[in-house]
């Protein structure tokens, strides 16, 4: 298939989870022989802190503006068989917008922060999304699963929801044998929500424990906040480094934010990055943590300072590392990014088998009308030589929207 995907950010994953989840969809739909496309937004951000400026399986374009979208990629769009937006794509509603009008392929909407998009929406405030939007999508692709995917249905109108989970690429998370620097690590970038868990399961057992040893990566702490001494600090990891730091660490840390925590079914990339790595992991509860990982033997549960630290000095290190290994067997066996690019495929066949409109196609006279999407596309569909604006050549159309199944699902 021809797939775009407009998203937030898959050059730079300073300061968010979207681009480490980008690049491992990316990688697994490239694996299986699909053709992607992803359209980002130039930030001032992202620009200086690009670490992936050109990411393997994908043909990546930044764009300036909602007027170069349109103008340059309309083609692209309207002649994939799936176009996937993003939650929180600067002007998202505005691309949303053109996106389903243009597109002749299946549509999504991949929410990577669900229950902040629902509460948002709510609240009438979100800034990407809206309701009526939701029902033009196809498919509404969900980092939350459990309940929710039906509150999404019954409750803003979306034709399908799904989980569509992050992934671990396992060549780019995997043990590494260096001598442990921590007893504890934790990698995120900073959430007041999330924050006062730091606080009671990172920050008082480093303040109760002088004599261990802390490490806390990720940026926009605030300057105000006081670090104990033994608490290690680094403003920014690079993915290309996150195994040698989990790999440095006895134990590493899992903290969610209040909004995912009440969804529950919300797991976050570094959970399956660290136990892709066979790193034990210490996490906060949350509704749905043990249809993941079996607690006591592919995680550990901490609610209190207390139970980080008796992990820390009691637990025997030959079942450290056990959970560890069997939280990696776990990760590995349903969390990779050939599986989710095999899940992405089921959710197109079954939008294409059960949801997608199919009207008679139109004969090449009518195909001459225009519609109001813009010359380009209008010239296209007259069968005209229309040139894309990227400067190659366009490609007849062939009907996205009722092509043969992808190949996984023939398989």
């Amino acid at each position: 298939m021809r797939i775009v995907i407009l998203g937030l950010s898959v050059t730079s994953s300073w300061g968010n989870g979207h681009a480490t989840t980008y690049r491992s969809l990316i990688r697994g739909l490239a694996a299986r022989g699909h053709q992607v496309t992803f359209l980002e937004r130039d930030t001032e951000w992202y620009a200086g802190n690009r670490d992936e400026p050109n990411p393997a399986g994908a043909e990546t374009h930044i764009y300036r503006s909602v007027d170069e979208l349109t103008t340059r990629f309309e083609g692209s769009v309207a002649n994939a068989h799936f176009v996937i937006v993003g939650s929180f794509v600067p002007d998202g509603i505005k691309v949303a917008e053109w996106a389903t009008a243009v597109a002749r392929g299946a549509t999504a909407f991949y929410d990577i922060d669900t229950p902040i998009t629902l509460a948002s929406l709510e609240g009438g405030s979100c800034e990407y999304l809206t309701p009526s939007l939701i029902q033009k999508f196809g498919i509404y692709l969900s980092f939350t699963g459990g309940p929710t995917l039906r509150r999404i249905e019954n409750r803003w109108g979306a034709p399908m929801a799904r989980a569509l989970y992050c992934s671990v690429d396992p060549q780019q998370y995997r043990p590494l044998m260096l001598p442990d620097r921590w007893d504890l690590g934790y990698l995120g970038t900073y959430s007041s929500d999330r924050q006062p868990l730091l606080d009671e399961l990172l920050l008082r057992p480093a303040t109760g424990w002088p004599e261990g040893r802390f490490a806390v990566a990720g940026p926009m702490y605030p300057d105000a906040l006081q670090w104990p001494a033994n608490v290690w600090r680094e403003i920014h990891l690079s993915p290309r480094e996150h195994a040698a730091f989990y790999a440095s660490q006895r134990f590493t840390l899992n903290v969610t934010r209040a909004a995912m925590k009440q969804a529950g079914y919300s797991p976050s990339v570094r959970l399956f990055e660290a136990g892709a790595c066979a790193a034990p992991i210490i996490s906060d509860w949350w509704e749905g943590l043990d249809s993941l990982l079996e607690i006591g033997r592919e995680v550990l549960v901490a609610t209190q300072a207390d139970d980080v630290l008796r992990f820390l000095r009691e637990l025997p290190a030959n079942e450290r590392r056990t959970i560890g290994v069997r939280a990696r067997a776990r990760i590995l066996g349903s969390h990779t990014p050939e599986q989710r690019a095999i899940e992405l495929e089921s959710y197109w066949k079954e939008w294409h088998d059960n949801v997608a409109p199919h009207p008679p196609r139109p004969n090449r006279r009518e195909r001459k009308e225009h519609h109001g999407l813009g010359e380009g596309l209008a010239a296209e569909r007259g069968g005209k030589a229309a040139g894309r604006a990227d400067g190659r050549e366009a490609k007849p159309n062939s009907d996205p929207g009722g092509l043969q199944q992808p190949a996984g699902a023939r398989r």
